[in-house]
């Protein structure tokens, strides 16, 4: 897993930074590697914005979120990446479910 963090407007922090590799890792389980993604925290007066973009071998995830905390912007833009990766993954293993039991039924 490549993780690039970008600071927009605030000082890089290893917090920050660390938290966002605990939420990347549960996306993680649901898609193969390589899996890169980028996260670009920015804060503009009073907003704190958190935007992912993360590239796998055949998913293509994106998702922005802002709010008046950094670490809740991050919570609730990671969710709705987990949430993309999760659909992607049942859509691939449904398509292949079906795939296996008309072999089976022809055999």
């Amino acid at each position: 897993m490549n993780l690039n963090v970008t600071f927009r407007h605030l000082p890089s922090s290893d917090a920050l930074r660390e938290h966002v590799k605990q939420k990347a890792q549960k996306v993680q389980k649901y898609l193969d590697d390589p899996i890169d993604i980028h996260a670009v925290l920015e804060v503009e007066k009073n907003r704190q914005i958190a935007e992912f973009q993360i590239n796998a071998k055949d998913f293509r995830g994106h998702a922005v979120e802002e709010s008046s905390d950094m670490y809740a912007s991050i919570d609730v833009a990671m969710s709705k990446i987990e949430s993309q990766a999760r659909k992607f993954k049942e859509k691939i293993t449904e398509h292949k479910g079906i795939e296996v039991e008309n072999n089976a039924s022809i055999a």
